[in-house]
């Protein structure tokens, strides 16, 4: 089994300014996956991207991983 909460964690953690205050939590729903992510206020709009592009691409990064071991996964920002 693919860790999608590592490899998330990984790509977001290059991405933002406070890396220490990433937080990627890992969860079940619907016979898959659920990997919500948890990053500072100022952080947010770097992991969103242009018109959602750069989460998007996580997303993209973490289904086609999912899709190779044959199972299902979705990823979420959570804003505070």
């Amino acid at each position: 089994m693919v860790n999608y909460k590592e490899l998330v964690e990984f790509i977001v953690k290059h991405l933002v300014t406070q890396p220490d205050s990433v937080e990627v939590e890992n969860g079940e729903e619907d016979g898959g996956s659920k990997i919500l992510i948890r990053v500072a206020h100022e952080d947010v709009g770097r992991v969103i991207g242009k018109r959602g592009a750069t989460i998007n691409a996580i997303r993209l990064l973490a289904k086609a991983a999912a899709v190779k071991a044959g199972e299902r996964v979705d990823v979420d920002i959570i804003e505070d």
